[in-house]
């Protein structure tokens, strides 16, 4: 029996780790810009240009949050940016880099109280996600340098992956305004020391959060052997908990009547487009002011066959392994702590969660 399923099995196992694997491959890869043609950067200008008519215009300038550990080459990828800049007219750009203890958010504010005109992530969705929430609710254009082979909320928006292009996307493109994900965290202290305060957490999310399988794969994969080999050491802890223990969920989206069940995974998306042409969430849409969530049911190996066909597919109905939600506020309880990833990153662990959509909250520079 086994034998006669084995290529189904290995079918599933694929896809299921590029679905798993497109949440977390942009915090990983090594930068995909870096053979690119570098050009020599032109000499810094003044900071005021003069107008046709009036006194001199002040030359706009770029705030650029990198995160460092992305780039082996971190002066030549500062020249490029700047250099890109003055091409098109502006300023030298102004830099800051993240920390473990600040992975974004911190040099986003400061970058907004430098003056910078526009303020521009460059890294993975994880430091686009902690950009983006300095920013929501404000006027300030998000522009989106990604870094690496995920990306996924550029790949949503159709941005350019190559830098000088995303550059000159992000000072010359037009505005839009998306919707922004926010995930208030319940019961479950999100760190080894208990919460005094009992006040729930907040965050922001960009592109998806997840209880479940999912996290756990990514806070089981070893850092060392992630070192070394990179993304597949996702494929390593994603097939030690492929047969993970199921969990039961109560699940109450909008106003409709609490449900509950067995599953293995509960994501919940402002986007739906994976790596490789996948569509987990085939409806989503960055600005369509609701979220969509998938709960994933299989039981056993076998059972990830159906689910692996259904996102490939694209196919949501008609199988109880896969249910499809679309709502504007969804709270999911769980029967035990569980690991949560918000945009990729596992921020610890929780038994309740509560997700609403702020529409059209964050406003991002995309292609003209």
């Amino acid at each position: 029996m086994l034998k006669d399923n084995l290529p189904w099995i290995i079918a599933g196992l694929v896809v299921l780790v590029l679905v798993v694997g497109g949440l977390v491959l942009g915090r990983v890869a090594p930068d995909t810009t870096a053979t690119l043609r570098r050009r020599r950067p032109r000499p810094p200008r003044d900071h005021f240009r003069t107008g046709d008519d009036g006194p001199p215009a002040p030359v706009k300038r770029a705030g650029i949050i990198i995160n460092p550990t992305k780039f082996a080459d971190l002066p030549g990828v500062r020249a490029r940016i700047t250099n890109t800049c003055l091409v098109n007219g502006w300023g030298e750009p102004l830099f800051y880099e993240t920390t473990i203890d600040d992975p974004g958010r911190g040099q986003a504010l400061q970058a907004v109280s430098d003056g910078a005109d526009v303020i521009c992530s460059l890294g993975g969705d994880g430091t686009v996600r902690n950009v983006a929430s300095a920013l929501v609710g404000t006027e300030t254009p998000l522009g989106i340098l990604p870094a690496g082979t995920g990306n996924l909320l550029a790949r949503n928006l159709d941005l350019p992956v190559a830098l000088e292009a995303a550059v000159a996307v992000a000072l010359t493109g037009r505005n839009r305004r998306i919707d922004v994900g926010e995930i208030v965290v319940g019961a479950a202290p999100m760190d080894d020391a208990p919460d005094e305060s009992g006040a729930p957490e907040m965050h922001y999310f960009v592109v998806m959060a997840g209880v479940g399988m999912d996290a756990q794969i990514m806070a089981g994969t070893n850092e060392n052997l992630k070192a070394k080999v990179g993304w597949p050491a996702y494929m390593v802890s994603g097939l030690k908990h492929l047969v993970s223990p199921e969990f039961r969920v109560s699940v109450k989206v909008d106003d409709d009547m609490e449900f509950r069940r067995r599953a293995r995974m509960v994501v919940i998306g402002n986007c739906g487009r994976l790596l490789g042409g996948l569509v987990l969430m085939p409806s989503a849409r960055v600005d369509d002011g609701q979220l969509d969530t998938v709960i994933a049911s299989p039981k056993g190996v076998v059972g990830w066959v159906p689910v692996a066909t259904r996102v490939a597919t694209r196919r949501r109905k008609g199988h109880p392994t896969l249910d499809h939600k679309v709502c504007k506020e969804i709270r999911v309880r769980t029967d035990r702590p569980l690991p949560l990833q918000i945009d990729g990153d596992v921020v610890g662990e929780a038994t309740e969660v509560t997700a609403n959509v702020r529409p059209g909250s964050l406003t991002v520079r995309v292609s003209l």
